[in-house]
Order: C-alpha cells, then structure tokens, then sequence
C-alpha cells in the first residue's frame, strides 16, 4: 500500500485538515500539506486544482480535500480528467466510493462532520480496495464520457 497523500483545504476546512494531518502522520502517512495555512478566506477551487494535478501527474495516488461541507471541493475536483472525488460523510459511502467507483480524491466538511467521524471515513476510505473485477468496465465508461 502507498502510504503518501496529498491534503488542501480551504479556510473553511482548516481546523479539521489540521486535525487529519496528525491522524494520518500517527497512521504513517507522508503528508503534503498543501494549503492553505491559515483562517483567512481561501478560494477553494485553486486548492482543488492543485491536489488533482499531483494526482493526475502520478506524483500522488490519493487526495483529501476539506472545506465547509465539502461539496465546492468535490465538483472543483471532479471537473479534472482522471479524478473521481467523493463527499463522504459516513463510513458506508466512503468504503463503497472505493470498492465500486475506485475514488481518488476524498472530500468532507468542516461544518458537517467532527474529528473523530473524519479519521474514521479517512481509515476506511484508505484501507479499502478498488474491487477491479467487478466495476472497471463502468469506471472506463465514466472516464471515456468526458471530454478533454
């Protein structure tokens, strides 16, 4: 298992992005904290963008992104060829956006979910593999749907 991954937030998400980094360090994870770094206002759409080019360049396999709720990082992202970002706010959706739609990017919410549910969707959506066998054929119909 790669254990490097890329996190970004937004000023909305920076507490909490905070908090996911020393979760993840403890759990052994290169980080790259991206940004930003503080409570002043962000637009989160840069952000995005600059963990999907990592991700898409290959340097990282997977990405966190953390803003209010999570859903401006997520269509930000997903408006990037190759990404497939999800907003996870229970464990459930978190296993299955990667056992059946393989997700790279994982995006949630400052405003919407505490620390302790966000290290638990981030374990589950780390720790669960993409069950190739069964899903590929829809992933590549997803991916051969958008336009370069």
């Amino acid at each position: 298992m790669n254990k490097k991954i890329v996190i970004g937030c937004d000023h909305a998400g920076f507490i909490l992005k905070n908090k996911i980094i020393e979760f993840l360090k403890e759990k052994n994870y290169i980080v790259e904290d991206i940004g930003c770094y503080n409570t002043d206002s962000t637009d989160y759409p840069l952000i995005a963008q600059q963990l999907c080019k990592k991700i898409t360049s290959k340097e990282y396999e997977k990405g966190i992104l953390i803003c209010g709720t999570g859903i401006g990082m997520s269509i930000a992202a997903n408006k990037v060829k190759g990404i497939r970002a999800v907003v996870c706010s229970d464990t459930t959706s978190a296993k299955f956006s990667r056992q059946h739609n393989n997700t790279n990017v994982l995006c949630f919410g400052q405003r919407i979910i505490g620390e302790y549910l966000a290290k638990d969707i981030c374990e589950i959506w780390l720790d669960t593999e993409f069950q190739k066998e069964r899903h590929l054929k829809r992933i590549l119909m997803i991916e051969d749907s958008i336009d370069e």
